[in-house]
């Protein structure tokens, strides 16, 4: 056992060992079902993709941008930096980065703060553009 292992009474793991966990105890979402909750009222869209993929392939309408970096400190219902739309630890987060990866962590990590309904979109934003589901175009930098 590693050091680090015997601070936290854990064993290290790979990656996608860790992925693979995560996944598991979230409801993860086809982009289609991601939509049809956020226009429904019953989910907030949070895309955590960062500036430069944004500007390179567009907004999805509505979706709250909050980088990865930021996303506990924004959607924290008790946090004193918490965006307005973070109104209680029932909500229904429904986070996105690029692919898929990153936002099965981060809806973890959501879980974690409370956020019980926090889940992520399967495939992510390129999923979302693929199902042919509304993005707003690029703008380009001034």
């Amino acid at each position: 056992m590693s050091a680090a292992s015997e601070r936290n009474g854990t064993e290290p793991v790979g990656i996608d060992e860790l992925l693979e966990r995560v996944r598991s105890g979230l409801d993860r979402v086809e982009a289609r079902a991601a939509q049809e909750a956020y226009e429904a009222g019953d989910a907030l869209l949070v895309d955590t993709r960062y500036a430069a993929l944004r500007e390179r392939d567009g907004l999805i309408p509505g979706a709250l941008i909050v980088e990865r970096n930021e996303l506990e400190w924004r959607l924290d219902p008790l946090g004193s930096h918490r965006a307005p739309e973070a109104t209680g630890h029932d909500l229904r987060v429904i986070v996105l980065c690029n692919e898929g990866y990153a936002s099965s962590l981060a809806a973890a990590s959501l879980r974690q703060l409370g956020l019980h309904r926090a889940t992520d979109v399967i495939g992510g934003f390129q999923a979302w553009k693929a199902a042919g589901l509304p993005v707003l175009p690029p703008t380009p930098r001034p």
